[in-house]
């Protein structure tokens, strides 16, 4: 089984921040992603909202300054977010799970670092202020949905909002809506494929890394809290 990533990285008040090396400065016109490009996105993602349009957004930036879709671990993405952008991020920048080189960093920001392995280059995109923001109705409408009080009428208003916001984010400059680093930090260790063994008690292949020694036994994580737990 392949072996996933424990990286340590930091918020941008913390990172190794590269020298003053000037970005990829030119505008990306807002006709780069064509409209069955995006129809694919949207399909893939399931719907259209400001979280995939934002996504989209910062994949543009990552395309101009680290490089084409990744078919192997050329590319590798660290998303500080569980948000629908990271849908996005995958379908553009090639960078997924099962490949190894998306990094999920569980901290609630929309931010993302991207790293090309040929020559080191990484920047850190992370969105300005108040780009996620909704109007009033639309908050107030979404916080209903939340709560489970929407009437179906409400629901139809949600998703007209939605899709209002996400044509205006994806009408901007990317650069309007994220701010771009550059990172001087090494890239994750590249994915490498581990044994898996037995779990001794529920019985389970588990990867070999993950396996964990409990009064002799060789149990996977669920079985050694369980089974200690119960001690």
């Amino acid at each position: 089984m392949y072996g996933g990533y424990s990286p340590i990285r930091k918020c941008v008040a913390h990172l190794p921040l590269g020298r003053s090396r000037r970005l990829n400065g030119e505008a990306l016109s807002n006709g780069v992603i064509r409209a069955e490009e995006l129809e694919r996105i949207v399909e893939f993602h399931g719907h259209m909202c400001p979280g995939l349009a934002l996504g989209i957004q910062a994949a543009q930036i990552a395309l101009r300054e680290i490089g084409a879709h990744a078919q192997d671990e050329e590319v590798v993405a660290t998303v500080e977010t569980d948000m629908c952008a990271v849908d996005a991020i995958q379908f553009l920048m090639g960078c997924t799970f099962g490949k190894g080189n998306l990094i999920h960093r569980d901290l609630g920001k929309n931010a993302y670092t991207f790293w090309r392995r040929s020559d080191g280059k990484a920047i850190r995109v992370s969105g300005k202020a108040g780009v996620r923001k909704r109007d009033p109705e639309h908050q107030e409408l979404f916080e209903r949905l939340g709560s489970g009080n929407a009437t179906p009428a409400e629901r139809e208003r949600l998703w007209e909002l939605h899709h209002e916001r996400s044509a205006v984010i994806l009408a901007m400059q990317p650069d309007e809506l994220f701010t771009v680093v550059p990172v001087d930090d090494a890239p994750p260790r590249k994915a490498r494929v581990h044994v898996s063994v037995e779990c001794d008690s529920c019985r389970e292949e588990t990867m070999e890394t993950r396996v964990r020694l409990l009064r002799g036994k060789r149990l996977c994580p669920d079985c050694f809290d369980w089974e200690l737990a119960a001690t």
